[in-house]
């Protein structure tokens, strides 16, 4: 009996639950995957174009495209004098000129938004009323978002992940529930694009980020993550 316990008291506590979290990790790109792949598919995209769409999604996150460099100026410290204590007898604040580079992500800003413009061309399609349900729900998200996103110092403008896929699959079941998907995933991308994103340039020249990457993770808020959850919860 005692050799047992030794036995089991060897075993170092919480390998179980190590290797669930090992696991999860390591399914978590197909589950990912296979959502993106469903919320595409509810767009009515054939299973090849939705296969294209989410590598296109998943290749492009890594890639930003410059457009603008935004100049700022930055006060820093200086001491003249760093010997013996002298520095604080006479600091001195230096500004120094820096840069602040806007870009936009392919993954999660231009690759939306081509599917967007399509989507938009099947919703017109229908006719007017459609398209005044699709405006309607994008000004609410686009107003919603412009509320919500704050500046931050070292990240950017960031808000609330999911709320703008909320507002844009709740404003497409009221608007037009026989469009919904479609709807929800135009609100849900031009939403952050317009009310977070290109309302708030001028926020970001006021914090302090070197680059600003319109559908990054990093510094703006993830357009095509809204318009994904948007799609699957409509």
């Amino acid at each position: 009996m005692r050799g047992v316990q030794t036995v089991r008291s060897a075993v170092p506590p919480g390998c179980l639950a190590l290797l669930v979290l090992m696991g999860l990790a390591l399914l978590f790109p197909f589950i990912l995957a296979n959502i993106v792949l469903a919320a595409l598919a509810k767009l009515g995209l054939s299973p090849a174009v939705s296969f294209l769409a989410a590598m296109a999604i998943f290749i492009g996150g890594i890639v930003n495209i410059p457009i603008k460099r935004i100049p700022r100026d930055e006060l820093i410290e200086f001491a003249p004098f760093p010997l013996f204590g002298f520095e604080r007898m006479a600091p001195r604040l230096v500004r120094r000129r820096t840069y602040t580079l806007i870009a936009v992500n392919v993954g999660g800003c231009l690759v939306p938004c081509v599917i967007a413009a399509y989507e938009l061309t099947r919703i017109a399609a229908e006719g007017g009323v459609a398209l005044l349900a699709v405006l309607g729900a994008t000004g609410i998200n686009t107003a919603v978002c412009y509320w919500l996103a704050r500046p931050l110092p070292g990240v950017g403008i960031a808000m609330p992940a999911l709320v703008p896929a909320v507002v844009a699959a709740a404003c497409a079941l009221v608007f037009m529930r026989e469009l919904a998907p479609l709807v929800a995933f135009v609100a849900g991308v031009l939403g952050p694009l317009l009310g977070a994103d290109l309302l708030h340039l001028r926020d970001v020249q006021r914090i302090n980020t070197g680059v600003a990457s319109i559908g990054g993770a990093g510094t703006f808020d993830g357009i095509v993550l809204s318009g994904l959850v948007a799609t699957l919860l409509a």
